[in-house]
């Protein structure tokens, strides 16, 4: 079990890292955007503390898109004016109100995913108008590292006090500002007078690869007490891929 939490979701970061490095921003956006953060961690509560806690966990994860786009939005309209620290500040400061509406409000499967479906579809039309970036991003080996490490201290958070602070906490911490806060710093403070705009695109991005993490959470909260473990988990990582693809075809400045 330490095993899994301690390498599943470095590597799975670590894979969209360097893909970020070759292809750019707009494309490192779209891949943060899949459930591999929330995947692990889900599938290691649902081992630990139960299928019917990790089912219910993950209808406030899918209620939490609201929160990646509020930091999301938050840090990018900063961003137009501020450097990276206030964007920064910005940023965590509208994913706090947002987590603090999504964890007090009793939500169900049903309108978790309208909630999610409607921020999600809102978004796209929300952030600064600035083109797709597509140009290779530099990505040291310690900002690797960085992200890597997080990623792991993350899982090992949220599953640790899984128990104490409940479901809807606990699905909030899933998708807690950690990988994307990292990428957009580094996109926003490495790129020179063009930053802002990495880091923008970067978010922009984000919004339209969190379709695919929906889907994952609607799955798991729906099938997973009917259908178990594996059977859930198989589910959801097909049908997040195929939206993954249908989003791709779509993406704002293909």
């Amino acid at each position: 079990m330490l095993a899994l939490k301690l390498l599943l979701v470095p590597f799975f970061l670590g894979l969209i890292s360097l893909a970020g490095k070759r292809f750019g921003p707009s494309t490192a956006g779209w891949l943060a955007g899949m459930p591999v953060i929330v995947g692990p961690i889900l599938f290691l509560l649902s081992l630990q503390t139960g299928i019917q806690f990790a089912a219910d966990a993950a209808v406030f994860t899918l209620a939490s898109v609201l929160t990646v786009i509020a930091f999301g939005l938050s840090y990018a309209w900063a961003a137009t004016r501020l450097t990276w620290p206030g964007a920064l500040c910005a940023g965590l400061g509208g994913w706090f109100v947002a987590a603090l509406l999504v964890a007090n409000t009793p939500f169900n499967l049903w309108s978790a995913a309208v909630l999610a479906l409607v921020t999600l579809i809102a978004a796209r039309w929300l952030y600064p108008r600035t083109p797709a970036v597509h140009v290779r991003s530099a990505l040291p080996h310690s900002e690797l590292a960085i992200r890597m490490l997080l990623g792991a201290a993350l899982t090992l958070a949220v599953t640790a006090v899984a128990e104490s602070v409940g479901t809807a906490w606990s699905g909030v911490a899933a998708l807690a500002p950690v990988l994307t806060p990292v990428i957009a710093v580094f996109m926003h403070r490495g790129n020179g007078s063009h930053g802002a705009q990495h880091a923008i695109s970067l978010l922009r991005s984000l919004a339209g690869g969190l379709y695919s993490l929906a889907a994952f959470c609607f799955v798991i909260a729906w099938q997973l007490a009917s259908l178990g473990t594996a059977a859930a988990f198989s589910l959801a990582i097909v049908v997040a891929l195929i939206v993954q693809s249908i989003t791709w075809l779509v993406r704002p400045g293909k």
